[in-house]
């Protein structure tokens, strides 16, 4: 069986996705900048003095992020971001993060948090390196946040949450962030059959994908080619998307019903719009979905 990099080595997209929220928390527009200022402690400390200074940070975000992806990043973080401040505010019993890797939003919403329990998934090494570095940065982890390793060539999905005590036919909120490009189509499929089995009445899911246009090279969106041969390069290439218009007949198929989706002109009107102009374009071979359990 194949042994996935994510089970040798620490996640390249969650090192990604963790550097783009640490340098947005510096960012001075509003449109920018995101309230993860816990991103910052968990990047190397040698980084930090080039993601602060503003002409510093500029040249590095030009140099090291595809077209767009630093928005799409930034924008797909603050909608997550309000979809778990509703589940905390609407008492949702229990949260799951699928492939977690650095996440915060357990941390940065807490004082939200009454009595919903927050699952992390993710591959062990990647989930231990976060564990140890809010440790060594004297971050403590809040006692309704519970971290499931799994090894997902060796290991039951199902099993390893009810060990944990995820529970089924509970009010839940699933949150895919980054993930499903990364899935085959057996994977997609079983882990969107899970999900159905666990959810109690009123659960919901969001996800973000990417279009099945760019799994076949057609570079029909700003940024594709760019960002699509970078995550090859990084050995995480993507192998799983949904035709642009299909997401409502995709949900169906999943018992799911389409509550919103967002795609990057969408994101670019909602988060990078200032006085009728667009200040950035958003990468725009994703899309993000909201919806709930049919």
């Amino acid at each position: 069986m194949e042994v996935k990099r994510i089970e040798s080595k620490i996640s390249r997209t969650a090192e990604f996705t963790c550097l783009i929220r640490a340098v947005s928390f510096y960012e001075k527009k509003p449109q920018y900048k995101s309230n993860d200022y816990i991103a910052p402690v968990l990047v190397p400390k040698f980084i930090l003095p080039v993601i602060k200074i503003g002409p510093i940070k500029n040249f590095f975000k030009k140099r090291v992020f595809p077209k767009g992806m630093y928005e799409y990043v930034v924008a797909r973080t603050k909608f997550i971001d309000s979809i778990f401040q509703y589940a905390l505010n609407s008492c949702f019993d229990q949260i799951l993060i699928f492939g977690a890797g650095f996440d915060s939003r357990s941390l940065r919403f807490a004082e939200l948090n009454k009595k919903t329990e927050i699952f992390e998934l993710d591959a062990p090494i990647t989930q231990n390196a976060k564990i140890n570095q809010l440790k060594k940065r004297g971050i403590k982890i809040n006692n309704n946040t519970m971290f499931i390793s799994i090894n997902f060539n060796k290991e039951s999905l199902k099993g390893k949450l009810q060990e944990s005590g995820f529970k089924e036919n509970k009010k839940s909120l699933f949150i895919l962030e980054g993930l499903t490009m990364y899935l085959d189509s057996v994977a997609i499929d079983n882990t969107f059959s899970i999900i159905n089995e666990f959810a109690g009445d009123g659960s919901e899911i969001v996800f973000d994908y990417i279009y099945s246009s760019v799994l076949r090279g057609e570079n029909l969106y700003y940024g594709e080619s760019e960002v699509y041969n970078g995550v090859k390069d990084r050995n995480e290439p993507w192998c799983f998307g949904i035709e642009e218009g299909e997401i409502e007949s995709f949900l169906e198929n999943k018992n799911l019903l389409l509550i919103q989706n967002l795609n990057s002109k969408d994101l670019e009107r909602d988060y990078f719009e200032e006085n009728g102009k667009i200040l950035s374009k958003v990468n725009g071979t994703h899309a993000i979905a909201h919806a709930k359990i049919g």
